[in-house]
């Protein structure tokens, strides 16, 4: 059995926080199991964590070169986990993976979520009679015993299984993307990339723990098909964005908009694409130079973070049973991004309102969101309103809004463009006197720059052309949906090919 994610990862708490992993210097099952039952409890719903033991830490760091475990040791250890497993109430069996680092073995204990959560474990598994059973949790970087209102709250969650968790009784294995699959167990660097070709699609999957049910009728998990599916609205009907742009506003011109073609696919590459879409239409760069000062003042239209935290938590907290898309409307102040179903009932309007931290105990799509995670795409632990914020604030930037109606059938985000860029849509006077009428003309400089230097920026094409920047950007639009152009590579390094 591999890792879904590389060790290196874990012993560097990258990809995943550092409460969800535990260092463990040597096999102490007394102390080891009160984790084990801690995380199968998952009380934050933070989706589990990881045991490594042979690890020695200080101050919550790996010590590096790792002291390791005898092999004779290794045996020792997977033996008496069968019968320790047993002992906590109802059984629970971790995935056990030996890892070799820095020539030494390590044994990784790999707690997901238990099915049957809540969970007791003895205070001594190693006692021979009289055990005492106490509920544990995770507590910080802790696993410590539930005080009695813990203990009810705990009790209560089990009557709760995210939706992605579930299985889906319609799928089979042909519905996952073998290059989905392994292009993020590639960009994870798991070594289960290359076990796909040997063992197959079901095997990796039972791994990764996105395979539920019985041995006789394993089932692949909803949050598989999000992942992996390239076709996920043939489960989920509508599960695809639409984004709309409204050049002179919604309200005083709605009649004057512009729709770009619905974006589907696996949750990965709809956000991948939609951030693309918005990269392209919505995102500007102005620089100014200030004197007595080195460094000039670069601030965005709308900053990049900011639009791909919003757009990651619209997937993230989406209802995929509801028959809504998630809808971004592109006015000339803002952004608004809008999703299904609206904040949940536990965090109160006036919360909602100040557009802070939004923390809720229960996740409609905890396994969806450790994926993310997995590929930078979040931080979790409600960090992404803040994330909004402080990014909107460090760009100068106005605070986003947050609305739900009363009945939290919907959530809608606005996003507001900076200042200075809505300024200079005010005053479209300051636009170049001399810009060309001919979009054609227009078209072939840009052709002619990208022959002469590739990496050449839209910002340097409206200059030598002596256009503005929305003109450009127009063109560009063209001659990609031509066919023409396209541009390859990071957002920030790439350059353009001409077709």
């Amino acid at each position: 059995m591999e890792l879904e994610l590389s060790i290196e990862d874990l012993l560097n708490k990258r990809r995943v926080e550092s409460d969800r992993i535990e260092f463990k210097a040597s096999w102490n099952p007394d102390d080891i199991y009160h984790s084990i039952c801690a995380f199968a409890n998952d009380f934050d719903n933070v989706g589990g964590g990881y045991v490594l033991i042979g690890v020695e830490e200080k101050n919550g760091v790996a010590v590096r070169p790792v002291k390791g475990l005898e092999e004779y040791e290794l045996d020792t250890i997977q033996k008496e986990l069968l019968g320790y497993n047993n002992t906590m109430i109802p059984a629970y069996f971790p995935r056990v993976i030996i890892e070799q680092v820095d020539g030494k073995n390590v044994v990784v204990l790999w707690v997901t979520p238990g099915v049957q959560r809540p969970y007791k474990a003895p205070e001594h598994v190693t006692a021979k009679k009289d055990k005492k059973y106490y509920y544990y949790i995770r507590y910080a970087t802790s696993s410590v015993r539930a005080n009695a209102e813990q203990e009810r709250e705990l009790i209560n969650m089990t009557n709760y299984a995210p939706f992605d968790t579930r299985p889906n009784f319609e799928a089979t294995e042909s519905d996952i993307s073998v290059a989905l699959l392994t292009d993020h167990l590639n960009t994870t660097k798991s070594k289960l990339a290359k076990q796909i070709g040997k063992r197959g699609v079901m095997e990796v999957l039972g791994d990764m723990q996105l395979l539920v049910g019985p041995p006789e009728q394993l089932c692949i998990s909803n949050a598989a098909l999000m992942m992996f599916c390239e076709h996920l609205d043939k489960f989920f009907p509508y599960t695809q964005v639409e984004i709309t742009k409204f050049p002179e506003g919604s309200i005083k011109n709605p009649n004057n908009f512009i729709e770009v073609p619905v974006i589907k696919g696996s949750v990965p590459t709809m956000i991948k694409r939609t951030m693309e879409k918005l990269q392209d239409m919505v995102i500007e760069e102005k620089v100014t130079k200030v004197d007595y000062q080195m460094e000039a003042i670069r601030r965005y239209s709308y900053p990049y973070q900011a639009l791909e935290e919003a757009v990651v938590n619209a997937f993230y907290h989406r209802d995929y049973q509801s028959y809504q898309a998630i809808i971004i409307e592109i006015e000339p102040d803002c952004v608004r991004i809008i999703s299904y179903p609206g904040i949940d009932r536990s965090i109160s309007q006036k919360t909602i309102a100040e557009g802070e931290r939004f923390k809720s105990r229960y996740y409609r799509n905890k396994r969806l969101g450790e994926f993310l995670k997995e590929l930078d795409l979040t931080e979790g632990k409600s960090t992404g309103i803040p994330t909004i914020q402080e990014e909107l604030r460090d760009n100068g930037s106005p605070k986003a809004t947050f609305e739900t109606d009363d009945e939290r059938r919907a959530v809608t985000v606005e996003i507001p463009i900076h200042p200075d860029f809505l300024m200079e849509q005010g005053e479209p006077q300051n636009e170049p006197q001399n810009e060309p009428q001919n979009a054609k003309s227009v078209e072939d400089a840009i052709l002619q720059l990208i022959r002469m230097n590739k990496y050449v920026t839209r910002e340097e094409m409206a200059s030598q052309i002596e256009v503005s920047l929305s003109t450009v950007k127009r063109s560009i639009n063209k001659l990609k949906t031509s066919g023409i152009i396209e541009y390859e590579g990071p957002s920030k390094g790439g350059y353009w090919s001409i077709k």
